[in-house]
């Protein structure tokens, strides 16, 4: 662009000095048209760097996933196919389940045992409360009838002491109640003993009754993990994307380890970043146009909106308490060396208009600049220049 405005400046130049000759060409008009172009252009393409500033690093960013198997065992089915497009929920792999359903069906087994062992410990504390209850029964009867026999007892020495009573029926009163105190003493001692046993209760629960219940939790939360377990040997696509650097076969061992990812899923939502020097930021604003031009796309602009500018980078970051290599603390904070250039920040675009249901390739990079809104009346040659540059990327600058 600086080049076209030189040459339309040139030409007007000739006309006027050369061509009608309408001002003369001496030494003063010869500085005078050197240094117009050169303090036009400074200020031209300074005023422009900040009401539209551009950008030589935009870049386009997937999410990728690097898809690591849950549970171990060899692949039985793969669904998929390297750089294919796939959509969220799609089964990509599946391991063989055996063990697992085994697993499953051994923990079902074991807890149907659990249930039965906690309702037999269940029903034996039933009993046993029905013992007590019952015990608890019988010495409120037996305490009943002793305390009619003892009156009766009174009555039957109070007629004998007035020369009206029966001494024979006055003995069986007297036997009669002490029948009824052995009886009450019986009693006494079964409720005791069943009391003892219910004492043995921990929290109000026998122990067995407890024993069970944490077996059967115990086994209930390892058939979860077994269902668990069984359900990731299929594993579906976590979104929509592609699937690239499949190496694995039917038959391939996988196991979960980071280090040893079955594939790489790249995700279908992309960001385009573009980095800026941090003092070309301080106009932009969310909501700002802006245009990109990718070099895997010669001759196309793609339209974009700033979504935010992300005011951080890992220069920021200072270590807290300047940790020596032992773990103790008592450093001075380490500030760390000098930043190498170019020290920029990142800011967010998103796709817009006409260009928003693009899918670009992932990694692609290219040039772009952000609209302000100020000075909206030069614009025009930022878009000028950025359209120039695309078609510049039709070029395959190399030899062979």
């Amino acid at each position: 662009m600086e080049a076209i405005l030189l040459g339309i400046y040139a030409f007007f130049v000739w006309l006027i000095f050369f061509k009608f000759k309408w001002l003369p060409w001496n030494n003063i008009s010869m500085v005078i048209v050197i240094t117009i172009p050169v303090v036009g252009l400074t200020a031209l393409i300074l005023t422009l760097n900040v009401v539209a500033p551009s950008s030589p690093d935009i870049r386009v960013m997937n999410k990728v996933l690097q898809v690591v198997p849950q549970v171990k065992g060899r692949v039985v089915e793969l669904a998929v196919e390297g750089n294919r497009s796939y959509k969220k929920g799609d089964v990509l792999l599946r391991i063989d389940p055996t063990n697992y359903e085994f697993a499953v069906k051994q923990l079902k087994a074991k807890l149907k045992a659990d249930d039965a062992a906690l309702a037999n410990a269940e029903a034996a504390a039933r009993q046993l409360n029905e013992s007590i209850r019952g015990a608890a029964g019988k010495v409120s009867a037996v305490q009943a009838k002793l305390d009619l026999a003892r009156k009766r007892l009174k009555e039957h020495e109070e007629l004998v002491a007035a020369g009206a009573g029966d001494k024979f029926a006055l003995e069986d009163a007297r036997a009669r109640v002490g029948e009824l105190e052995g009886e009450y003493a019986s009693a006494q001692a079964t409720e005791n003993q069943a009391k003892q046993q219910l004492s043995a209760q921990s929290q109000g629960e026998f122990a067995a009754i407890a024993a069970a219940r944490a077996q059967r939790a115990a086994t209930e939360s390892q058939l979860e993990n077994a269902k668990w377990e069984l359900e990731q040997t299929v594993y579906r696509a976590p979104a929509d994307g592609k699937v690239v650097n499949l190496q694995i076969r039917v038959g391939t061992m996988l196991v979960p380890m980071p280090f040893a990812p079955a594939f790489s899923f790249v995700e279908d939502e992309q960001e385009l970043i573009a980095f800026y020097h941090q003092n070309e930021l301080y106009n932009v604003a969310p909501g700002n146009a802006a245009e990109v031009a990718l070099e895997t796309n010669p001759g196309e602009i793609i339209k974009a909106r700033v979504d935010s500018v992300i005011w951080a980078q890992s220069q920021g970051a200072v270590p807290a308490a300047g940790m020596s290599p032992t773990g103790t603390g008592g450093n001075l904070p380490n500030t760390g060396p000098y930043t190498p250039p170019p020290n920029r920040f990142a800011v967010k675009l998103k796709l817009d208009g006409k260009s928003k249901d693009f899918v670009l390739p992932t990694g692609a990079m290219g040039a772009g600049a952000i609209y302000t809104e100020h000075v909206a009346a030069i614009h025009i040659l930022r878009k000028v220049i950025l359209r120039v540059n695309t078609k510049l990327n039709y070029l395959v600058l190399k030899l062979h």
